[in-house]
């Protein structure tokens, strides 16, 4: 692998541990965009008190993602980018679906065209070359945040209005491929992502050692989300089945 460059992405260098608690990001864009996004919700959505938990819920995600340390943290830990991507696009995004009612929310296309466009969107944006250039530069860096919650966001969107075994079957393939990824990221024979060749240095981990741990988080517990979410899904279309016609 070339030698480590000096990368300064959009939540600026990688920390040390020392240094975390004061990296918080005041971007007053940012800090508009999430104000004026929860009142044009608030203005504008007249939905139920549950609803508007959801999407408060999402916009406090949303904040600690891109607000809090975590953000900074993103830049020294492949491990903790991952997190993020995760939280992003599997809990943010349904969260902001479930925000509206269903009826709302009309995404073009249907699910099997949205399962395979977002597990094209994550692959994409987790290949090293196209992952180093995303934290070259803010523009970069906002073209992945917005592509991995925007098609996170159509494939929530298409599955709920989808029949529930259909919406099963997405789960567990967007499961699989989450999982395979994953797998890939762990047992790679050397450090793959360049901007993380020497943050991860600053807090006891070699870069190889960091790329494993974020491998397997997206084996395991992210590709778990999908799972318990198919779980979900399909007891409650076993509950259907199960009652008694009614005469």
């Amino acid at each position: 692998m070339n030698e480590p460059q000096a990368w300064t992405p959009y939540c600026g260098a990688a920390p040390s541990p020392a240094e975390l608690l004061a990296r918080w990001n005041f971007d007053p864009l940012l800090l508009l965009a999430l104000v004026a996004a929860g009142g044009i919700y608030a203005w504008r959505a007249g939905e139920a008190r549950h609803r508007r938990h959801r999407f408060a819920a999402a916009i406090a995600l949303l904040a600690i993602l891109f607000i809090s340390p975590f953000c900074a943290l993103t830049s020294a830990l492949f491990a903790a980018r991952v997190v993020h991507h995760v939280a992003l696009t599997a809990v943010a995004a349904p969260l902001i679906v479930l925000a509206f009612a269903s009826e709302r929310i009309r995404p073009a296309g249907g699910l099997a065209t949205w399962t395979a466009l977002h597990a094209l969107v994550f692959w994409l944006w987790h290949a090293p070359p196209i992952y180093a250039w995303a934290l070259s530069g803010d523009a970069a860096y906002w073209l992945m945040q917005a592509t991995l919650l925007g098609s996170a966001f159509g494939f929530w969107a298409a599955l709920r209005r989808s029949p529930a075994l259909a919406g099963v079957g997405a789960l567990l393939a967007t499961m699989v491929q989450m999982g395979l990824l994953g797998a890939l990221i762990t047992f790679s024979g050397g450090p793959l992502y360049a901007p993380h060749l020497v943050g991860p240095q600053l807090w006891g981990f070699s870069p190889l050692e960091d790329q494993q741990l974020a491998g397997l988080i997206m084996w395991a517990p992210a590709a778990g989300l999908y799972l318990a979410a198919a779980l979900v899904l399909l007891g409650r279309w076993l509950r259907r089945e199960a009652r008694p016609a009614l005469p």
